[in-house]
C-alpha cells in the first residue's frame, strides 16, 4: 500500500525477505537497573532506622552533658635525665609544684610519662613517685609498639 511517497510495509511483503520473524534475543535491562537503584536508595535510607533497637522514651534531666576527657599532661625524661612538661624543660625540684598546679587547673587530666629507653628504671620510678606526690593518681607509661616481624613462609 502506498500513501503518497511513503511506503508502509506489513511485514509480509517482498521488501522484508532477509529478516526473520522470530523472537528478539535482546533484553532491555533499563527497567531492571531502575528498580535496583530505587531498592538501593530505600535500603540506604531504611538501614540506619533498623539499628536503633528497642524504642524507649528517655527521661529528661537538667544535668550537664559530660565533657570530653582532658588531654593528657605529658611528662618526659630524655637520655640526659632532663625533665620536660609538654615541651617546656622543668627543674627536678620544681616538678612537684608544677604538677600540683596543673592538677588544680585540670583535675581530670591524666599524666603520660615518656622515658627514653636508656634511662634507668629507677629514675622512671622516681619520676612516677613525684607525680603521685603531686596528688595525681591517673598515670600512664607511654611506649612504642614493637615492629612485627614478617611471617616466614
Amino acid at each position: 500500500m502506498a500513501f503518497g511517497s511513503m511506503n508502509i510495509s506489513t511485514g509480509h511483503g517482498e521488501e522484508d525477505e532477509g529478516l526473520s520473524a522470530g523472537p528478539i534475543a535482546d533484553m532491555n535491562v533499563t527497567p531492571l537497573v531502575d528498580v535496583m537503584l530505587v531498592l538501593l536508595i530505600v535500603f540506604m535510607v531504611a538501614a540506619p532506622m533498623m539499628t536503633v533497637g528497642v524504642p524507649v522514651q528517655l527521661p529528661r534531666t537538667a544535668a550537664q552533658r559530660t565533657t570530653q576527657p582532658e588531654p593528657p599532661i605529658v611528662l618526659s625524661i630524655n637520655r640526659d635525665g632532663k625533665l620536660f612538661l609538654g615541651e617546656d624543660e622543668v627543674a627536678e625540684d620544681a616538678l612537684v609544684q608544677r604538677l600540683t598546679d596543673l592538677h588544680k587547673e585540670k583535675p581530670d587530666a591524666p599524666v603520660h610519662v615518656r622515658g627514653d629507653r636508656t634511662v634507668p628504671y629507677g629514675d622512671i620510678m622516681k619520676l612516677m613517685g613525684r607525680v603521685t606526690q603531686a596528688g595525681i593518681s591517673r598515670v600512664s607509661l607511654v611506649a612504642e609498639a614493637e615492629a612485627r616481624a614478617a611471617p616466614t613462609p
